[in-house]
């Protein structure tokens, strides 16, 4: 069946950044250091403002973490098939892909998660660990706040996805999509809340930041692992996170559509 072949695009996705170990040492390296700077800086700014944006200091520490561990697998500063995407639409060896019995987005998606899911367990949990170990960071205070938690993270990583096929796309019409790209992973950064938890953004920058679909890719999973989103406010938030997710999903179709009749026309 055809859903077999996505599973195995998935696996291959994996195995393929399983394959770059010394990458993977030097990405567990960079979000230790960065983990630690950032952890002192909250320290600092938490013990000066207790209970900002609604955590304390514990759950302050556990959001630094988690940003370190979720930065590579969602891709917030670009990169991966983004890239690859771009350069085959230039190259015009994208037309080779559109003939391919298979879909293009689907094809990217099951890649992309692969490639995420090896990214979560090779450069996530080790800096996680260790920020556990040099600081008082919140955990889950029930079991089953864990899977819930993967359940969000996977949702997110969906919207990350959506977003950059999107931005991979606009190849089609631009000579060179660096502007664009740089653009996306500016604003991931910023409205995800991998610069600050959007509850600290104030009046109506906050509430705009929060409805974003950035915002499903870190603010929302830390929430679920804090506990903060438990019962019918969890169902609202998985509730938010997949009508991002498949609304991006049909634009960048619909926006796939656009490019493919695209390259009928210029003879691709």
């Amino acid at each position: 069946m055809r859903w077999r072949l996505y599973v195995l695009v998935a696996a291959g996705g994996f195995r393929r950044y399983a394959t770059y170990r010394l990458a993977t040492a030097a990405g567990v390296f960079t979000n230790t250091v960065f983990g630690f700077v950032i952890a002192y800086t909250y320290t600092a700014l938490w013990n000066q403002r207790p209970g900002l944006g609604g955590y304390d200091l514990p759950e302050a520490l556990s959001y630094v973490w988690l940003g370190q561990a979720l930065l590579a697998a969602a891709s917030l500063m670009g990169g991966g098939f983004q890239d690859e995407l771009m350069e085959r639409i230039r190259s015009g060896a994208v037309a080779t892909d559109l003939h391919r019995p298979v879909d293009l987005q689907l094809w990217y998606l099951a890649g992309d998660l692969g490639r995420s899911a090896f990214l979560l367990l090779g450069r996530g949990v080790a800096p996680m660990v260790a920020g556990a170990l040099a600081f008082e960071i919140a955990l889950p205070p029930a079991w089953w706040i864990w899977p819930a938690f993967l359940v969000s993270v996977w949702l997110g990583l969906v919207v990350s996805f959506a977003l950059r096929f999107m931005v991979g796309l606009s190849a089609f019409w631009l000579m060179d999509g660096a502007g664009v790209a740089q653009l996306s992973w500016l604003s991931a950064m910023f409205f995800s809340g991998m610069m600050l938890p959007l509850t600290l953004f104030p009046g109506l920058l906050g509430e705009v930041a929060r409805q974003l679909p950035w915002s499903s890719i870190l603010q929302i999973p830390a929430d679920v692992f804090l506990g903060k989103r438990t019962g019918w406010d969890l169902m609202g938030a998985y509730a938010f996170q997949a009508g991002w997710a498949a609304v991006l999903l049909t634009a960048g179709r619909l926006l796939q559509g656009v490019a493919t009749r695209r390259v009928v026309v210029q003879g691709g």
